[in-house]
């Protein structure tokens, strides 16, 4: 399986970051302990929700959704 995933920093919570991932609380304690230099700065950070998808190529066009304009405005109305 493959995961989408959506984390929020709980020291700025205007802070999102979406991932995607074969294991969810693995990558959550990656984030947490500073392996991403991108979200490093802003740990540690809280899963939010987490979507799973049997085969790869759907979860990859799932995330890329989420990070585009449209799929920001449905993640901001409908799981942040």
């Amino acid at each position: 399986m493959k995961y989408v995933y959506l984390i929020r920093s709980k020291q700025s919570p205007a802070q999102t970051y979406v991932g995607l991932t074969h294991d969810v609380q693995k990558r959550l304690a990656a984030h947490n302990s500073g392996h991403s230099s991108h979200t490093s700065k802003y740990a540690p950070w809280e899963l939010v929700a987490f979507f799973g998808f049997a085969e790869r190529a759907k979860a990859a066009a799932f995330e890329e959704y989420l990070k585009s304009g449209s799929g920001r405005a449905f993640a901001s109305k409908r799981l942040w």
